[in-house]
């Protein structure tokens, strides 16, 4: 009961501590990254294409202000609601104040939170909301293959949660940039960082991979007439480890160790001063998350020990397209084709046509994910660890043969 008046009592204190503060610290640079960054809006000025297909994927999605629009769950009266048991539930609604998840127990209505921060857009959404400085997940979460709110994953099922909070290691993927501060309640419910809220720059964005570009925008507005990339780093200018890197630094797994912030990172930096990734032996290869180690896993397959590939052999993050595994299947057969490898040992029973366009379902299977659950069921995620899945294969194999009789 302390705990939560203390809770409650500094809705209303800490705020005017830090509007205060605030007043005193009005002189700040445009991008919260520094002078050197020029932020992404002036990268879609000239890139204009590529800024509007990269609003569609999933890195643009991993973090977005919640409203309206970047809210997947429903609203409605009947679809609005996750029930615990018969005595507690959590309702979503929408208020002239905004969209708020609030908590009731035999009927009475006991905490409700503001959503403030959406996670994701793709598979699922986990939401956050503000508490003086500090960030908290919302108890609620959303599943999108299954359309329906779910209870967030690795929570209790039996009670609601308001109060775990969200630190550097989540925002160092999720974001492109926060600028820690002095928790307002430190130690409360176990949270010690506080965050300065309009220095987060949302989403992964331009910079987070190209390096800061505000000499490189300002070069090219002056020399329209200049085509070549000056001041930026380009992807293709990386070496295959530099290339890795630059997506390792977040798909190397929930569980590396992260000594610093990441937000540092930029292109050709050594990755080992940022992250130390989980060793080879305690990947677990028959089963991927999305904060699975996909560095590591990709790493330990035929295909990149004997090749020169990188992970943009087969990802544009610049566009959606990760539903299109035909799309990728055309990808493998950059290698996999008559003249280089045999195509599949399956050839002779279904034939080079039917299988060439089926690769990923066979030998990078989606194996259910522990971090995105749906009741007792983990939605889909695709392994990273290319190689053969007997269990796999033969599914696929009835399926194949089932569409051709």
């Amino acid at each position: 009961m302390l705990q939560k008046k203390l809770f409650r009592f500094g809705i209303f204190l800490v705020p005017l501590i830090l509007v205060f503060s605030q007043c005193f610290n009005l002189k700040k640079s445009e991008d919260p990254r520094g002078s050197a960054y020029a932020g992404s809006a002036a990268c879609g000025s000239c890139h204009k294409d590529i800024a509007t297909s990269y609003l569609h994927t999933a890195h643009f999605m991993a973090s977005q202000p919640s409203n309206l629009n970047t809210i997947q769950g429903s609203f409605a009266k009947g679809s609005n609601e996750f029930i615990f048991n018969a005595d507690k539930k959590v309702i979503m609604d929408k208020r002239d104040s905004g969209f708020f998840q609030t908590s009731y127990e035999n009927g009475k209505a006991q905490q409700s939170r503001p959503f403030d921060i959406t996670f994701g857009g793709i598979k699922g959404q986990t939401y956050a909301y503000w508490f003086t400085n500090e960030l908290f997940q919302l108890p609620i979460s959303y599943n999108i293959n299954i359309h329906s709110w779910i209870n967030s994953p690795g929570y209790d099922t039996n009670k609601i949660v308001f109060e775990r909070g969200i630190g550097t290691k989540c925002l160092d993927c999720h974001a492109s940039y926060i600028k820690q501060a002095p928790a307002a309640l430190p130690g409360f419910n176990g949270n010690s960082e506080g965050f300065e809220k309009s220095s987060l720059v949302y989403s992964v964005d331009c910079e987070r991979c190209h390096g800061p570009a505000a000499e490189h925008v300002k070069f090219h507005l002056d020399n329209p007439g200049e085509k070549k990339a000056k001041y930026i780093v380009t992807f293709k200018s990386l070496t295959r480890d530099q290339k890795i890197n630059m997506c390792a630094i977040c798909h190397s797994g929930a569980n590396s160790h992260i000594p610093k912030p990441t937000f540092g990172f930029k292109p050709k930096d050594t990755i080992t001063n940022y992250l130390v990734p989980v060793s080879a032996e305690a990947i677990d290869y028959k089963h991927i998350d999305v904060h699975g180690n996909q560095r590591g896993l990709l790493e330990s397959s035929k295909c990149f020990i004997n090749s020169q590939m990188d992970c943009s052999s087969c990802h544009d993050t610049h566009v959606s397209d990760r539903t299109n595994l035909v799309l990728y299947a055309g990808r493998c057969m950059t290698c996999h084709n008559n003249d280089t490898h045999n195509i599949c040992k399956l050839t002779n029973q279904l034939g080079a046509d039917i299988l060439k366009n089926n690769c990923i379902s066979c030998h990078m299977p989606a194996l259910p994910s522990k971090l995105i659950i749906a009741g007792d069921k983990g939605t889909p995620v695709h392994t990273h660890h290319i190689a053969i899945y007997p269990e796999q294969t033969q599914k696929i194999l009835a399926y194949l043969k089932s569409k051709t009789h």
